[in-house]
């Protein structure tokens, strides 16, 4: 589905008056940030205004019976709020081990620490390659320790 004129106005309105005032578009460190405090707060409206409209989530090392690629921000957004319904896991903080970036992606990795009603404290390792174009997630690859997730939801592999 191609954006509709009123989204490519309002993402150009917003880099004109950006540019205008002087100020930078929003980059990849910055996105990454509103990514981890809307993970933190669970929150799917935060979620659906770091996500692009077209936007694709890749978990490349899929756990059984998660999708390997989730494309478009409603079914990218749909499928992480149903996840935290589902999911004993709250995120708590990240720790960031390592960022490499060039302008638009960025890889990280780092780790979630939180609180699972089924096994207590988890840290749950990661690395994250995320794009981003006009200050929102264009493509978000999540390369998820899968024996760390299992854990911390109490599930064997």
């Amino acid at each position: 589905m191609a954006p509709t004129a009123q989204d490519r106005t309002g993402t150009t309105d917003l880099i004109n008056r950006q540019a205008a005032l002087g100020e930078q578009e929003t980059g990849p460190r910055e996105v990454l940030e509103r990514y981890r405090q809307a993970s933190i707060n669970q929150s799917a409206d935060e979620m659906r205004r770091i996500y692009a409209i077209h936007a694709v989530h890749e978990f490349p090392f899929a756990y059984p019976g998660v999708p390997s690629r989730l494309e478009g921000r409603d079914k990218i957004v749909n499928w992480i709020a149903a996840g935290w319904k589902a999911n004993p896991l709250k995120y708590e903080r990240y720790r960031t081990l390592a960022i490499h970036d060039t302008k638009e992606t960025i890889i990280v990795e780092q780790e979630a620490i939180g609180t699972s009603a089924s096994t207590g404290e988890f840290t749950l390792p990661n690395i994250v390659v995320l794009t981003v174009h006009n200050g929102q997630i264009t493509r978000l690859r999540d390369y998820v320790n899968i024996p760390a997730a299992a854990a911390a939801l109490g599930h064997d592999i």
